[in-house]
């Protein structure tokens, strides 16, 4: 077997990109968090006008309802302001690309 190789060189362009993921996974923590919080400090008195006590538990999931979806915001619109910054710092280095192709020897 005989072997071709071929080459040729490009610029790539080499960006740190903050990881999406990460950074919204964040916020969903930080929204259960804040749930956590906003139910230790409630109120649990009747209400005046309804007669109705909610338990910890049912003021932890509403709470939930609009801490998760606020912090999974939040932690995107931060990993869109970094990648903005970061796109700044943005170098081109020059690349070496090499192909090799096997080829069958024919008889």
């Amino acid at each position: 077997m005989s072997s071709n190789a071929t080459h040729s060189t490009v610029d790539a362009t080499i960006r740190p990109v903050p990881r999406f993921g990460v950074f919204m996974g964040l916020g969903v923590a930080l929204g259960v968090i804040v749930a956590g919080i906003l139910t230790a400090v409630g109120n649990y008195e009747p209400s005046k006008v309804l007669d109705v006590v909610y338990p910890p538990g049912q003021v932890f999931g509403f709470a939930l309802l609009w801490t998760i979806p606020l912090g999974l915001a939040l932690g995107g619109i931060v990993a869109l302001i970094l990648e903005r910054i970061v796109r700044r710092h943005s170098r081109v280095v020059r690349v070496e690309h090499e192909r090799v192709t096997e080829t069958q020897p024919e008889d």
